[in-house]
């Protein structure tokens, strides 16, 4: 299976690197600064963010690097670990042990090979393998990027395709920071008014249109519950005056964001969209750290999560719609075989999304197969995604997917539960052929 080409259906590279194709800078600034999987287990040790050049454009990357490697044996056994050890060994040639004493080598050698073309991010793109990435970016993005890619796509200047995803989190939760701005701006480039439930309404598809003209097929919905809704017009409306007002209640935000699920099914239902819910992490958990550092530095943690009643509404809606596809992820493992793999092994609008986030590893991995393949099956599930905008680790992460999935079928074969000819069809569906379909790639 290691031949087989890359779908990254899901992730958050940074579509800049494949529209200027300019050099990454060095070490720190691509493998460290960006992956919060490292500095978080470093901050835990109580290693400051700013030492590690977090925040702190005046930190030294060299003395931040040195900082990594000197506590590099705090990743012993983590998934980290082994995405880490294949970018040294695989993507530069490292064949000594990445440690404080070995810091400035790896840092030198990495650096110097960034500086050359075959380490630009398309020469890489295409290196890897990667037959199509798509990134994430929220409604307020003019995807000025994305349409310098494909306009080197159209040139000939290069082939690789890399399409976005629509993640509208920004305008659709009143609690996200600036919300009343993000409408205005959502007001500017729609050119509808978003202050209006009307309005608002027409701006998401307006905006959707446009993703779609710069390649998307998916959405992705980042909601702290997988609470969904079903209000009338009337009562929509209402909610919506109150969300958009000087002061939201907790519950009214909840509310909206619900019934805001539902209706980006019946827009995916009209439009092809394919729609991803990832709920079930409590966002920015240390308060101080947010204050200090922003979004996304690591503090983020898991949460239970209610599927089966939170999901009732959308579904009784949209559930039966063969022509809708909603992907589910979760961070809540008790609800495998209680929950999700009952659900997707019902509702012909269901799939299960893979093991993610703090699951995203080999044991996680096996757990979700041995819980929801019973129930479930292997054709309500979408494959592999990566999910990271850690670039170098995508080969990795996928080729410790693809282990694990040989390694689960392979214990079906030797139980005489399934032959061997059906594993090896299956080895190529869960690395390639369910990711493609499910996405429409």
């Amino acid at each position: 299976m290691a031949s087989l080409p890359i779908i990254s259906p899901h992730g958050h590279t940074d579509p800049s690197w494949f529209a200027g194709n300019a050099p990454f800078g060095n070490a720190a600034e691509l493998l460290l600064h960006p992956d919060h999987y490292l500095f978080r287990m470093l901050y835990s040790q109580g290693i400051s963010l700013d030492a590690l050049g977090i925040g702190n454009p005046g930190a030294d990357p060299r003395e931040s690097w040195r900082l990594f490697a000197r506590n590099y044996h705090l990743f012993r056994g983590t998934p980290s670990r082994m995405w880490m050890d294949w970018v040294f060994a695989d993507a530069f040639g490292f064949d000594v042990q990445f440690s404080g004493e070995t810091s400035d080598l790896y840092y030198d050698r990495i650096t110097e090979a960034l500086a050359t073309d075959a380490f630009r991010p398309r020469a890489l793109f295409d290196r890897f393998g990667i037959e199509v990435i798509a990134t994430t970016e929220s409604p307020l993005d003019t995807l000025g990027h994305h349409a310098a890619i494909r306009a080197a796509n159209a040139s000939g200047e290069w082939s690789g395709r890399v399409i976005t995803a629509y993640r509208p989190d920004p305008v659709v939760d009143p609690e996200f920071g600036g919300f009343r701005d993000n409408l205005a701006r959502f007001s500017e480039l729609s050119g509808e008014d978003a202050f209006s439930y009307a309005g608002y309404l027409a701006a998401h598809r307006n905006r959707r249109a446009c993703f779609e003209a710069m390649g998307a097929t998916s959405t992705d919905h980042g909601h702290p519950t997988a609470a969904t809704a079903d209000l009338s017009d009337a009562e929509a409306e209402a909610l919506f005056a109150r969300v958009t007002g000087p002061a939201v209640s907790p519950a009214d935000a909840e509310l909206f964001r619900a019934h805001m699920l539902t209706v980006m099914a019946g827009m995916s239902l009209d439009d092809g969209l394919v729609m991803q819910i990832h709920p079930g992490a409590f966002r920015n958990h240390n308060a101080w750290l947010f204050e200090h550092y922003g979004r996304d530095k690591g503090a983020d943690i898991p949460t239970g999560t209610d599927y089966v009643h939170a999901l009732r509404p959308l579904l009784g809606r949209y559930g039966n719609e063969a022509g809708l596809t909603v992907i589910l992820f979760t961070l809540d493992e008790t609800s495998y075989a209680r929950e999700l793999a009952p659900l997707a092994g019902h509702y012909p609008a269901l799939k299960l999304g893979p093991a993610w986030w703090f699951h995203d590893s080999p044991e996680g991995m096996r757990r979700f197969r041995s819980q929801t393949t019973e129930t479930a099956g292997f054709y309500n599930t979408v494959g592999f995604n990566d999910d990271t905008r850690a670039f170098l680790s995508i080969p990795a992460r996928h080729d410790v997917a693809r282990r694990i999935d040989c390694g689960f079928l392979a214990g079906l074969v030797a139980e005489h539960r399934m032959a061997e000819w059906e594993a090896a069809e299956l080895a190529i569906d869960l690395s390639y052929n369910l990711a493609k379909a499910a996405y429409k790639l």
